[in-house]
């Protein structure tokens, strides 16, 4: 029996959509080998905490699978595999934890005999791996987490390591062209770890063993010999050759990296096949720039973190931007989230009307693993004028503009009043958007508003949407007040549309420049929600109050009274 619809798996086959393209190598490549199971890889390296990078990974990595699930209609079985490279020696103290001290007299050691600074594990690298596992589940992926120390000592990568000891010169081969001449004069891939200190050591082998499966290395300290194994955990790798032998040990299929890491993949790929072994398929992805266009990075704390996002837009927005775009470098920054949160809420609203071929474009059939919830839409009116919307974030942090409070329930009197009927508890995803709404203006919107007074023209155009809107019934439709709007404006030459400007009044268009006069005087800002959704929304009384209020300069007035709060 299909496991999926069999029109979605039809239209998968020709879809564009950058996973099934990432999904069809994997195809490809499995009707090449034979192989009966798929395994996808993401890595994460346990000296930190987990970050919106990681993510990122999971998230991207878990939407092909998920595409190659469809296009093989469920025939074969997948893994993905969190692997965490937590026999990694501790090379620096990081800033965020307590007690440096305690690291500071580990470094050097795998960071699951480094001592826990938090005292909650038996170890540093065993904390952060249980941090990362609650990240992944705090998200709902499906994955199967790794220790690298765990397959170490399990013996679960020896047979490869032996292998690996057996083509040492192939494997130098590939990686001292890569090292300065400093590095490459003591190199060695294999990195024992001390039997007394427990320091991986960074040392040249003076002589390798294939029969026995030893290396024998020494002491610069001391200057005492060590036989140590190659398996069973008294070894890690370098990374580069530590990340082939995984893909060669573990069987994986795909894997992607950032754009930084493509001449490392290029290597390890060479050491995968040295091992007899198939580098995995994969892509590498843009990195994220912060609002300077610079690259973000860790160690500056110049990027956006994923609590921080979470602070101001649901996990499905963050998810999203993940999607769009993977192999163009994006700013990742506070302003990109209120546009990321309404394109989700666009894609989900017009999910349902689309065919295969359009849903599988969809980023909401990515982000949802082919299952997108229903858009929670409010009506309002009656009849023939019921109207069916979704309530966009613009239009949320405009509404706490004007309502002037950080009260969930007064945003939700003007939504009920508009709607009746609705709650928290019908529109629960509605309730957060709310929230989401009042910490963003609160922290980003309100302090950047710039209101102006209104110009003759302006004051004679507002009076006139002002009377017009006195002339509409109370429960007057977003599309009535829209039109209303528009009437004005057409009357006035300053917002008549050039190429319109002589046909009859009822054809003429409307320029841009009478919508942003309305952002501007009444919001404070260069761009907004829909005119007329906001008035049905907020109100026609209230609405008139408002105007009347930037008639009078008040707008201006209290905005300049908080502002000069904030210097004092």
């Amino acid at each position: 029996m299909p496991v999926f619809d069999p029109a979605l798996v039809d239209a998968a086959q020709r879809s564009a959509a950058w996973p099934f393209e990432e999904a069809r190598k994997l195809v490809a490549r499995i009707a090449k080998s034979g192989k009966q199971e798929v395994i996808f890889e993401t890595g994460y390296g346990p000296s930190g905490l987990p970050h919106i990078g990681t993510f990122g990974e999971v998230a991207r990595t878990s939407m092909v699978r998920h595409a190659f699930e469809v296009l093989t209609d469920g025939t074969i079985p997948t893994r993905l595999i969190a692997f965490s490279d937590d026999m990694d020696g501790l090379r620096k103290v990081p800033d965020n934890v307590p007690n440096k001290a305690l690291l500071a007299a580990n470094l050097g050691k795998p960071l699951t005999e480094v001592p826990d600074p938090f005292g909650t594990h038996d170890s540093f690298g065993r904390h952060n791996n249980a941090r990362l596992r609650a990240f992944l589940d705090q998200f709902g992926f499906d994955y199967e987490f790794k220790s690298s120390t765990d397959s170490y000592r399990a013996g679960e990568f020896d047979a490869t390591l032996l292998k690996m000891l057996a083509r040492y010169d192939a494997v130098m081969k590939i990686m001292l062209p890569t090292l300065r001449e400093e590095r490459a004069a003591t190199y060695s891939p294999f990195l024992p770890i001390h039997p007394v200190t427990r320091i991986v050591m960074q040392v040249p082998i003076d002589a390798r063993d294939v029969e026995a499966g030893t290396i024998t290395w020494t002491d610069p300290a001391t200057g005492e010999r060590f036989v140590t194994p190659v398996t069973g955990g008294e070894v890690k790798l370098q990374w580069k050759p530590d990340w082939a032998m995984r893909w060669v040990a573990l069987g994986v299929d795909y894997e992607m990296a950032g754009k930084d890491l493509i001449d490392s993949v290029k290597v390890s790929s060479q050491i995968a096949r040295a091992l007899d072994g198939t580098p995995p398929e994969g892509f590498n992805y843009e990195l994220f720039l912060d609002e300077q266009g610079q690259k973000i990075s860790k160690s500056k704390g110049n990027g956006l973190t994923i609590e921080q996002w979470l602070e101001y837009g649901p996990q499905e927005s963050l998810a999203l931007y993940m999607f769009q775009r993977p192999r163009e470098a994006k700013k990742l920054h506070f302003d990109v989230i209120p546009r990321a949160v309404d394109e989700y809420l666009q894609f989900l609203g017009g999910y349902e009307r689309q065919d295969w071929k359009n849903r599988l474009g969809n980023p909401v059939w990515h982000l949802h693993h082919g299952e997108p919830p229903q858009p929670e839409v409010i009506a309002a009116g009656e009849g023939d004028n019921v109207s069916r919307a979704q309530i966009t974030f613009g239009l949320l942090m405009n509404l706490v503009a004007v309502a002037n409070s950080e009260d969930k329930s007064v945003l939700w009197g003007f939504l009920q009043r508009y709607a009746p009927g609705i709650s928290p508890q019908t529109h629960p995803r509605l309730d957060a958007l709310v929230g989401y709404a009042i910490a963003y203006f609160r922290d980003f919107v309100k302090p950047a508003k710039n209101y102006r007074i209104a110009d003759e023209v302006e004051r004679d155009a507002f009076a006139k949407l002002n009377a017009a809107l006195a002339e509409l019934p109370p429960d007057a439709t977003a599309e009535m007040v829209q039109d209303a709007a528009l009437d004005i404006a057409r009357k006035i030459p300053r917002y008549q549309h050039e190429n319109t400007k002589e046909a009859p009044v009822q054809r003429i268009g409307v320029s841009g420049e009478w919508w942003k006069a309305i952002y501007q005087v009444l919001f404070g800002e260069d761009r907004g929600p829909r005119f007329g959704s906001f008035a049905a929304i907020y109100g026609l009384a209230n609405t008139r109050a408002l105007i009347a209020k930037a008639l009078s300069g008040a707008l201006v007035e209290e905005h300049a009274a908080f502002v000069d709060g904030r210097k004092g």
